[in-house]
C-alpha cells in the first residue's frame, strides 16, 4: 500500500512539472492570461484522475477565464502526459483554483505595510524626543548666560 502512495506522489509531481512546462512554453489559448503557477497536483491511487491546482495572478475575471482555458486544454495535456509519462492510462485532468499564492502575496503586502508604519512611528518618536531634548538644551543655554 505504501508503494502505491509513493507512486501516486511521483506521478503527481511529474504531472505538475509537465503542466508547468507546457504553460511556460506558451499555451496557445488566448483565455490563459496573467501569471499562472501550478501549485500542486493530487492523483487518485488508481492514477485515473488528477486535480491540478493552479494560482492565477490577476482579476477574478482573468482567473475564471484562465481556468476555462486550462479546462479546454485538458484533453491535449492528457495526451501529452500519456506520451511523456509512459502511463497505461493518462489521468483525466481537472483544474482547480488555488488561492494560496494570492493569499501569500497579500500577507507579504500587509507585513510590508506594518513594517513601514513601525519605521515611521519610530522616526516620529525620535523627532519628538529630539525636539524635546533640543528644547531642554535651549533652556539650559539661556540659564547659563544669565
Amino acid at each position: 500500500m505504501a508503494h502505491d502512495n509513493r507512486r501516486s506522489e511521483r506521478v503527481a509531481e511529474a504531472i505538475r512539472i509537465e503542466v508547468a512546462t507546457f504553460l511556460t512554453e506558451g499555451a496557445k489559448d488566448p483565455r490563459i492570461v496573467g501569471f499562472v503557477t501550478v501549485t500542486g497536483v493530487e492523483v487518485t491511487h488508481d492514477l485515473r484522475h488528477a486535480k491540478v491546482f493552479v494560482s492565477v495572478m490577476g482579476t477574478e475575471k482573468e482567473q475564471r477565464t484562465t481556468l476555462e482555458g486550462l479546462s479546454s486544454l485538458a484533453g491535449h495535456l492528457r495526451s501529452r502526459l500519456a506520451k511523456s509519462l509512459a502511463l497505461r492510462f493518462a489521468p483525466e485532468l481537472e483544474f482547480r483554483h488555488d488561492p494560496s499564492v494570492e493569499r501569500a502575496a497579500r500577507i507579504e503586502t500587509l507585513l510590508a505595510r506594518v513594517k513601514s508604519e513601525r519605521i515611521e512611528a519610530e522616526e516620529e518618536r525620535k523627532e519628538e524626543l529630539g525636539g524635546a531634548a533640543g528644547a531642554v538644551d535651549d533652556r539650559d543655554a539661556g540659564d547659563s548666560t544669565d
